[in-house]
């Protein structure tokens, strides 16, 4: 069964390729490589045994888009990755987001109507719940007024996804991740960022290799148990086996409605404070760190309630923050040591 997934070689992406080919499905990747590298590619291969086919494409052009759909007509689902993800840099580049986000979405849409049937799982975010005010988050939590372009954008393809299920025979899910941290346990893929890390656990390793002076803390005057931000960290690994369970879903015809909603996450927030001294147990160092002021765009506490997904998916988290933390540590030092 032929399985497309876009950014698939990002971080989210690469890790669902593994378990997607751990499961038999035969797995076409298309990556513009803006936030990537090729030689992912190799690090699947080396666990699975198997290379992914790849097709480099800019899901931004349409007429590409719809050429390569044309050649792929025996599709059974796309799960779809490709996107811009860092809170402050869509709060500087706002245009970038919504071409880059909301245009590639509805050309992916566009030819999946065209088909009989299509199965689309849409990598959604915690962030279109805004602030809420009730912790833990469900997935009957009102979405709020966005608090940055890049949780609009979210929302936004939320609403287009939602809009096309009811009009035609594409079958949705949309997975409202919380956050991803950690590698494979083999450290042959990981979290590589381009440039300065947008997220706080590639900065930590990084800070913990001695690549970056000192780890930026945004503020220590929210409302949570030490000052910190709140969010649920939960294990890239565990993350990638939920969109395998929600595609099998799809492909067996299990969904209940054509449009489903999931939270994944671990259902635990930590702060980062909290995080840091994960990473100082499982390194054996201390991490240097700098109160700095709060940044535009950051919520104060956002953690899942999992329900849902433990329920009807069948699916729940199986490592710790340690665990997550120790895995994204082994990496960061194999990619480091190897250059």
């Amino acid at each position: 069964m032929k399985i497309v997934v876009t950014g698939g070689l990002g971080f989210i992406g690469s890790h669902t390729v593994v378990e997607l080919q751990n499961e038999n499905f035969e797995v076409v990747v298309v990556d513009n490589l803006s936030n990537s590298s090729i030689d992912v590619l190799d690090g699947i291969e080396r666990i699975t045994g198997k290379k992914p086919l790849f097709e480099q494409i800019d899901l931004r052009d349409k007429a590409a888009v719809q050429v390569f759909f044309q050649k792929h007509e025996d599709v059974a689902g796309v799960i779809h990755f490709a996107a811009s993800k860092a809170v402050g840099e869509s709060v500087k580049e706002p245009l970038l987001y919504y071409e880059n986000n909301v245009a590639s979405l509805v050309y992916i849409l566009q030819e999946l109507q065209k088909k009989q049937e299509a199965n689309f799982i849409f990598s959604s975010s915690c962030t279109v719940y805004g602030q809420a005010e009730v912790m833990p988050i469900a997935e009957t939590t009102p979405v709020q007024t966005a608090m940055s372009p890049y949780g609009n954008t979210k929302q936004i393809g939320e609403e287009i996804i939602t809009d096309v299920t009811k009009v035609s025979n594409v079958n949705a899910i949309l997975l409202r991740y919380f956050n991803p941290i950690g590698s494979h346990p083999s450290a042959e893929i990981g979290e590589l960022p381009m440039g300065v890390p947008q997220n706080l656990v590639p900065f930590i390793t990084q800070t913990g290799m001695g690549l970056r002076e000192s780890l930026s803390v945004y503020g220590n005057d929210y409302p949570t148990v030490d000052g910190t931000c709140v969010r649920d960290y939960i294990h890239v690994v565990d993350l990638a086996k939920a969109h395998v369970i929600a595609l099998q879903r799809l492909v067996n015809k299990k969904n209940a409605e054509k449009l489903e909603v999931f939270n994944l996450g671990t259902g635990t927030g930590s702060s980062v404070l909290e995080v840091i001294s994960a990473f100082e147990k499982v390194s054996g160092q201390k991490l240097p760190y700098t109160i700095v002021p709060r940044r535009e765009g950051d919520v104060t506490s956002v953690y899942a309630n999992t329900d849902k997904a433990n329920t009807v998916l069948g699916w729940k988290t199986q490592s710790t923050l340690e665990e997550a933390i120790a895995s994204a540590w082994k990496w960061e030092q194999k990619v480091r040591n190897s250059r």
